[in-house]
């Protein structure tokens, strides 16, 4: 613990509060060790149970994990409003950020004329009761999804505002504090903050590029995982996508627990470009989300999701006493983005885009030795040795990318490149200088 920062409290609300202060402003930094709970109850005059529920508290909060042997430590990324330098570093004008994960704003559809006729459309003004998920917006996402393969005839079908609201809905209502939870590993940092914060426990499944591997799947739910989480296709940060082949693997590993919450992510949606294999229906309770973020921008925040009745129902009732519903506007402009054939066409454009990125930039670095991840998506996952020195060193040369501390919970380091920057011409002088930043002279070569 740093010896400018001295925890203080005299119960465990004010020691873990005290903490989290340190955390936040910066003076507690990310992976710091915590002191033992008998030595911080000695130097505060309490007694150790007082400390221990602080910390009990702090975990459940998301601020602090247990590291078995390596005590109490701040989360790589706490849940708490703290700078996240250590991990990603702010951008300087002028360097080319692979590290943020969004979309080619170059690409995206314009909002305007859709905006325009929505407003045109709009009609009478709506009241509370009348507001909720809008009808025509539910039956043509009930169609788009059966003609994926899900099955959507006898979904119930609701509208949330993104896909993390939707999960965190979902876990919240099913699970219960210190519950298990089943994660790919690496996988979605926001995700692994989510899990935290709610007081759930994250179990890691390694995964490759056709998913989630069954033999770690099938130990998390040995290990009691109640609750799955799922990339269908896209996979951030390892651009992984569920096979055919692996979905027949997986189906019957989550069918031999049918009381397992099953929550499948397609964040991707028209992106992808490649088909959807849905595990949807293996489980009892089961949840498919599908975000507009990607294709249609990130301002759109919202989410259709579908599932078994009961476990719509319960997200649907939970909305009732929260946010109540997701606008009727925004509702709105979804469905006519859906139904406009040049929007449609300029998605699919983005998604050839994407794809030629990153498998160009896939293939230069696969070229120089160095393994990388990336089947579908906006993004490439590339194992390093050291994955803090590589990201300096990619500094150094005019790139920003994302450490895999972000994202892993065991697996080996690695960094996250968004391809979405990326102009064509760029993909041979990048590669050159993730190469250079892996192994560097005298470093010897890489291990495959």
């Amino acid at each position: 613990m740093s010896e400018q920062y001295q925890v203080t409290g005299s119960n465990a609300a004010s020691i873990s509060a005290s903490i989290e202060a340190g955390v936040r402003t910066g003076d507690l930094v990310w992976g710091q060790a915590l002191p033992a709970v008998r030595l911080l109850a000695d130097a505060l005059h309490v007694s150790p149970g007082t400390v221990a529920k602080a910390y009990q508290d702090l975990r459940q909060r998301g601020v602090v994990e247990t590291a078995g042997r390596r005590g109490t430590r701040v989360r790589a990324r706490p849940a708490v409003a703290t700078p996240r330098s250590a991990l990603r570093l702010p951008v300087p004008e002028g360097m080319l950020d692979l590290s943020a994960g969004e979309p080619d704003l170059r690409l995206l559809p314009r909002l305007g004329p859709p905006l325009h006729e929505v407003a045109r459309d709009t009609g009478e003004p709506l009241g509370y009761a009348a507001a909720g998920a809008v009808p025509e917006l539910v039956e043509e996402a009930r169609a788009r999804l059966a003609a994926d393969g899900l099955p959507a005839a006898d979904a119930a079908i609701t509208v949330t505002s993104g896909t993390l609201d939707a999960i965190e809905r979902l876990l919240t209502t099913h699970l219960r504090p210190g519950d298990p939870v089943a994660v790919e590993d690496p996988g979605w940092a926001n995700l692994l903050d989510l899990v935290a914060a709610l007081g759930l426990t994250a179990i890691p499944v390694a995964v490759d590029d056709e998913g989630p591997q069954p033999t770690a799947l099938a130990a998390a739910l040995a290990a009691g995982a109640r609750a799955v989480v799922v990339t269908a296709r896209a996979q951030n940060p390892t651009g992984a996508s569920v096979t055919a082949a692996r979905a027949a693997e997986l189906k019957p590993i989550l069918a031999g627990h049918p009381e397992v919450l099953l929550i499948e992510d397609d964040h991707a949606a028209e992106l992808a470009g490649v088909p959807l294999h849905s595990l949807s229906g293996a489980t009892a309770a089961w949840a498919f989300t599908r975000s507009a973020s990607k294709p249609y921008g990130p301002d759109l925040r919202i989410a259709v999701l579908a599932g078994d009745e009961a476990t719509i129902a319960r997200v649907a009732g939970r909305m009732r006493i929260g946010t109540g519903w997701v606008s009727t506007l925004l509702q709105r402009l979804l469905l006519l983005l859906w139904r406009d054939a040049a929007v449609t066409a300029a998605v699919a454009a983005a998604a050839d885009s994407y794809d030629r990125r990153r498998l160009g930039l896939r293939h230069a670095l696969s070229a120089r030795g160095l393994p990388v991840h990336g089947t579908t998506g906006l993004n490439l996952w590339v194992r390093v040795p050291d994955e803090t020195r590589t990201v300096g060193a990619l500094r150094d040369a005019g790139y920003a990318a994302a450490p895999g501390s972000l994202f892993r919970l065991s697996t080996p380091p690695g960094i996250r490149l968004t391809v979405s920057p990326l102009d064509m011409h760029e993909l041979d002088r990048l590669a050159e200088a993730v190469a250079a930043a892996a192994h560097p002279v005298g470093a010897g070569p890489p291990s495959r």
